[in-house]
């Protein structure tokens, strides 16, 4: 029993390592480390499935990551935020994302992307980026975003066809996401025609939004039809953030 515990801690030590480097926690003053060229927001009102999400496609891409809250984000300054290359807000509630941040960390944030920063907002994250009466980041000349017209139907969940410059049309899952009309340049359109994934800069730095989930797996997928196989819309997943970590230009109407 003595012996197997001991290989049981012996194990559980080798295994820290790996584990930790993986997404690049935090140092010794319980901040981001700025070792890893993403930083993920993972605060108040972001969807705990949606972080596991993007999580699952940032690993299966090979990149490393930190995690950051609420908490951490509002003590950060703008040089911590350029130890980055990408920032990336996830669905969930805008908010409430808004709401948990100060004034002077959204300030710090917007100053980071136009100093350089690149940023992907998911749905919520998209909503965050624009001049949200609840603490936006405003990185879109006063441009505030609303959501996607069938919402006013009723349907709040939904496999919605998206067609995108240049590429094949993709069935993607969307959860009360938004569309960007009057901002960016428009990579991807909702059947309505308005913009569901847009891209532009702000400052020196690269903007990308998307209103729908390609980062969704499978079992958010039950009990709806889609055309478009979960790995195929991952896969455009990985494109985005791609895109949004090198600042590459995506093919846009």
């Amino acid at each position: 029993m003595e012996t197997a515990r001991r290989a049981l801690i012996i194990a559980f030590v080798v295994l820290i390592p790996t584990v930790f480097t993986s997404c690049g926690v935090w140092d010794n003053e319980g901040m981001p480390d700025g070792n890893a060229p993403i930083l993920l927001f993972t605060g108040t009102g972001t969807s705990p499935g949606d972080v596991t999400a993007v999580e699952s496609i940032l690993k299966s891409n090979g990149l490393n990551y930190a995690t950051v809250n609420s908490r951490q984000l509002n003590k950060m300054d703008e040089s911590r935020f350029r130890g980055y290359r990408l920032l990336i807000v996830p669905g969930g509630n805008y908010i409430h994302m808004g709401n948990n941040l100060t004034p002077g960390a959204t300030t710090t944030i917007r100053n980071a992307v136009q100093n350089g920063l690149n940023y992907l907002g998911i749905c919520a994250g998209g909503l965050l980026a624009g001049n949200s009466a609840y603490n936006g980041l405003n990185l879109t000349s006063d441009v505030r975003f609303g959501f996607y017209a069938v919402v006013n139907q009723g349907i709040h969940k939904a496999a919605v066809p998206i067609t995108c410059a240049g590429a094949p049309t993709l069935e993607q899952y969307w959860e009360d996401g938004p569309q960007f009309t009057g901002w960016g340049e428009v990579v991807g359109k909702y059947p309505d025609g308005t913009p569901a994934i847009v891209q532009g800069t702000f400052g020196s730095g690269w903007v990308l939004l998307s209103g729908v989930h390609p980062e969704a797996p499978a079992n958010w997928r039950r009990g709806m039809t889609f055309a478009t196989p979960a790995s195929a819309d991952n896969a455009y997943a990985r494109t985005l953030i791609n895109a949004a970590l090198n600042r590459t230009s995506l093919a846009h109407y």
